[in-house]
């Protein structure tokens, strides 16, 4: 498996400056083989990594699984 390093805070950076989710950017990415994407901070610390899955149709059910997750936590904070 492939594994690709992107540093986060400058990848959420240019998500907001180009008016584009980062599903849209993962969904470009898919060729067939699954890739496991590292985010990390500005000294290199992982934060959170991602399978990115080998076929569409799963990367869909991952956005709407985080969608999910993703407001239930923001109305926690409510």
């Amino acid at each position: 498996m492939k594994k690709i390093e992107i540093k986060a805070e400058e990848f959420f950076d240019i998500l907001k400056l180009r008016d584009v989710s980062m599903w849209e950017i993962f969904a470009q990415m898919i060729d067939g083989e699954e890739k496991e994407i590292i985010f990390i901070d500005q000294e290199g610390k992982i934060l959170f990594n991602y399978i990115l899955p080998d076929k569409g149709e799963k990367l869909e059910e991952d956005r709407k699984e985080f969608s999910a997750v993703y407001a239930e936590k923001l109305s926690g904070l409510n």
